[in-house]
């Protein structure tokens, strides 16, 4: 059985490339996510890079993106070369 992570990296550049399309202000879209603001912002700004499932899975909603989109989500890390 697969555990569930405690946290999701998340891609702070594309939160506010949604957030400005969706025509909504930081405090907008904390609102709606049920975030602080102060939060959502330390997203966008790469300050801080994880959030917790349930705390995604609002802001996703928010955003007006489907359950199984991953698009707030960081790509992930390539692994290290092997020499």
């Amino acid at each position: 059985m697969e555990a569930t992570p405690t946290t999701v990296k998340v891609n702070g550049a594309e939160i506010r490339k949604l957030r400005i399309q969706a025509g909504l202000s930081t405090t907008e879209l904390a609102k709606a996510a049920r975030l602080s603001a102060r939060y959502l912002n330390h997203l966008e700004n790469g300050y801080r890079t994880r959030m917790r499932p349930h705390s995604h899975s609002r802001l996703r909603k928010a955003l007006g993106l489907p359950a199984d989109s991953n698009q707030l989500l960081a790509p992930p890390e390539d692994p290290p070369e092997e020499r």
